[in-house]
């Protein structure tokens, strides 16, 4: 009896090759195939990379902003009506060991600003009249957009610093020109720029001190803002009510608006899982395009199966062959859906000036899932081509 040849061996370097060779017939369809996948992998990677980067940015912005601020305002009494600041509060709480510096702003009550006379006195479009010192952007650490902020010499005559929004609502784009507020017309000396840690100054039209004393200003403050050192900042909260309102401290309340922004970052991390699960699915979806899209090859490469086990291939060379086709089909829509949701993740960061954070975690895992899903998509596939005879193979029924 004459012994049969043992069966050739494929090294890895052949078994790419065979494995690619379908993918180069039929590069319209690869690339169809592969789409599922590149959707899902971008999905995941940009919707998570965007929400790392957005956090990177908040918590540079939050470094930039500091911590160490606390806002001071009245609160409601036992019988429940608001009760006030003393006068004195900014001279007590500045008096407080860790404290670097105190600013205060003070609602003007009945006085309303407009774009001009003919408006209406009853619309405000929201905007706030309020007395504010000179130190406030040094608090706030705010910044000027146009103009100059409140001074010694401006506080003290008909002159008025917008907040962004304010600004924006009441049309003015510049410093220079003026509004009518409080029954006459004022100029605007300086516009701000957004300032996050106090929104409420963002919708207000801040004037100075003693020029609000002419409009009837009661020069109780309703806001303080106050800055300490790093390390002291938890010891000076916990004297901040006692300070300003020895009697009723209770009525007092006390604020971060740090863990605002901090907030937002741990919500952003919140909906990462949200993220992960639709690309999930649309992977999923993937990965059923591109076990169909194999069957469809198993059936149409009948004959090149048959011939190649004519010639000696066995059943785990034919195996081997449709699953690496498979693996690296999914592989290669993977490697798209990174680069697409890298460059989303890039464009955006640029476009914010934040810092550009790999989400590396999920860029591993998309890696991996892409691996798996091509491997679980071509084991039917592999399988089913691995159990055609030569005989059957070839037939043409």
């Amino acid at each position: 009896m004459i012994a049969l040849p043992d069966p050739v061996r494929l090294r890895a370097g052949d078994l790419a090759v065979v494995g690619l060779d379908g993918l180069r017939g039929r590069p319209l369809r690869a690339v169809l195939s592969a789409l599922g996948i590149a959707i899902g992998v971008a999905a995941m990677v940009g919707l998570v990379g965007l929400s790392t980067v957005s956090k990177a940015g908040l918590m540079k912005e939050i470094d930039q902003l500091g911590t160490n601020l606390l806002t001071v305002s009245p609160g409601t009494s036992l019988l429940g009506q608001t009760s006030t600041l003393p006068k004195d509060a900014e001279g007590m709480v500045s008096r407080i060991p860790g404290v670097t510096g105190v600013s205060a702003v003070g609602a003007v009550q009945d006085v309303t600003v407009r774009r001009n006379d003919k408006i209406n006195s009853s619309t405000t479009n929201g905007i706030a009249v309020q007395a504010a010192r000179t130190n406030l952007l040094d608090a706030l650490s705010g910044t000027v957009r146009s103009g100059s902020f409140l001074n010694e010499a401006t506080s003290r005559y008909p002159t008025v610093v917008l907040g962004s929004v304010a600004a924006e609502r009441l049309g003015i784009d510049h410093a220079g020109r003026h509004v009518y507020l409080g029954g006459q017309w004022v100029q605007v000396t300086g516009i701000l720029d957004t300032v996050k840690l106090a929104p409420e100054i963002d919708r207000s039209a801040l004037i100075g001190w003693t020029y609000a004393g002419s409009l009837g200003f009661n020069e109780y403050a309703t806001t303080l803002y106050e800055r300490s050192t790093d390390a002291s900042v938890q010891s000076v909260h916990d004297v901040l009510g006692f300070t300003v309102n020895p009697e009723h401290p209770e009525e007092v309340q006390i604020s971060r608006p740090s863990d605002a922004l901090t907030a937002q970052a741990a919500a952003n991390r919140a909906f990462n899982a949200l993220f992960l699960g639709l690309g999930a699915v649309a992977m999923l979806a993937g990965g059923v395009g591109i076990a169909n899209i194999m069957v469809i090859s198993v059936l149409e490469r009948r004959q090149e199966i048959g011939l190649r086990r004519s010639l000696g291939a066995t059943r785990g060379q034919i195996r081997t062959q449709f699953l690496t086709e498979s693996v690296t089909l999914s592989a290669l829509g993977g490697a798209a859906g990174v680069v697409i949701g890298l460059a989303a993740c890039l464009g955006y960061a640029a476009s914010r000036g934040w810092p550009f954070e790999l989400p590396g975690q999920t860029i591993a895992a998309a890696a991996l899932a892409t691996i798996a899903i091509g491997t679980l998509a071509g084991i039917y596939p592999a399988r089913r081509a691995a159990r055609l005879t030569p005989t059957e193979a070839l037939s043409t029924t």
